[in-house]
């Protein structure tokens, strides 16, 4: 049996000679994902508050601080969320922002059929397109997790690009099948607040909240470090966590370092993946391991 052959993503060159390329990001996760994992925790009106106050109070302050240091962002948005909080998500699109497709409750995708995805992936579709009237270029996988035939739906559906895997500094176009790809914008677990700010009883958490600054002390040093790779660095925020008063005021203040930087490109995941597809990149295959006997 030939074994595969793992070729590593290659640098790209950015737009006007930057070194490398910037993204903030947002998922407005809200309540769904403590309701697709146990429903019954609706009945908890403190901890649904809780998750309430990123579309709530989190987006427009967010919105307010990308509208004051002038960055164009990405939000993923799940269908369910978007249905019961369309004032809110409407502002994303009124205000130029990117809305791409993050589930309709966020569902984790681990071990489901080609078929169960599908459903989920139409239902999300329907409410996005219902309430905002956009096709959205982007996916995000709920928890970042995908299965293997998950890509092939991807590029299927029409997406120009997936946000969800984390093998690479660098952008990619992904391998599909059938002569197909989608353009790859990796992730990385460094880059997301989940694991410094969130604990929710009963759900997810340690109980250790870190302070803003230590939390943009580990992404700023990320930032620079990706400056020197030449790579895409997506810091990946939710508004229940990074949109509250001392957090947003950092978050803020790391915008501000980025565009002072002056040699990084920052865009919108859409317009860094549309430039990604128009380098013609030969696509690039993923090889599921076969356990060890």
């Amino acid at each position: 049996m030939t074994k595969p052959v793992f070729r590593p993503a290659e640098p790209v060159e950015w737009p006007g000679g930057k070194k490398a390329a910037v993204a903030f990001t947002f998922d407005v996760d809200a309540e769904s994902p403590l309701l697709v994992t146990n429903p019954k925790l609706a009945e908890r009106m403190a901890t649904i508050t809780h998750q309430a106050y990123g579309p709530m109070v989190g987006v427009p302050r967010i919105l307010d601080s990308l509208k004051a240091v002038g960055i164009t962002s990405s939000f993923y948005v799940p269908g369910y969320v978007a249905q019961r909080y369309p004032d809110q998500i409407r502002r994303i699109v009124d205000e130029g922002h990117e809305v791409g497709h993050h589930g309709y409750l966020h569902e984790p995708l681990a071990g489901l059929s080609e078929a169960e995805e599908r459903g989920h992936m139409e239902r999300g579709l329907d409410a996005l397109n219902t309430v905002l009237g956009v096709a959205p270029k982007g996916y995000r996988a709920p928890i970042w997790e995908m299965n293997w035939h998950t890509p092939r739906l991807i590029e299927e559906y029409g997406f120009l690009y997936d946000s969800s895997l984390m093998d690479s500094d660098h952008p990619y176009e992904l391998d599909c099948g059938g002569g197909k790809s989608v353009v790859e914008l990796p992730i990385n677990w460094i880059l997301d607040d989940w694991q410094q700010y969130c604990f929710v009883p009963d759900f997810s958490g340690t109980g250790l909240i870190e302070t803003p600054q230590k939390t943009i002390e580990l992404f700023q040093s990320e930032l620079d470090a990706m400056r020197e790779a030449g790579g895409l660095w997506v810091l990946t925020c939710h508004p229940f966590l990074s949109g509250r008063p001392g957090r947003a005021a950092a978050l803020q203040g790391l915008m501000r370092y980025a565009i002072e930087c002056g040699d990084v490109w920052i865009a919108p995941m859409h317009e860094i993946a549309s430039h990604v597809r128009s380098l013609s990149l030969s696509p690039r295959g993923l090889c599921q391991p076969t356990p060890a006997v």
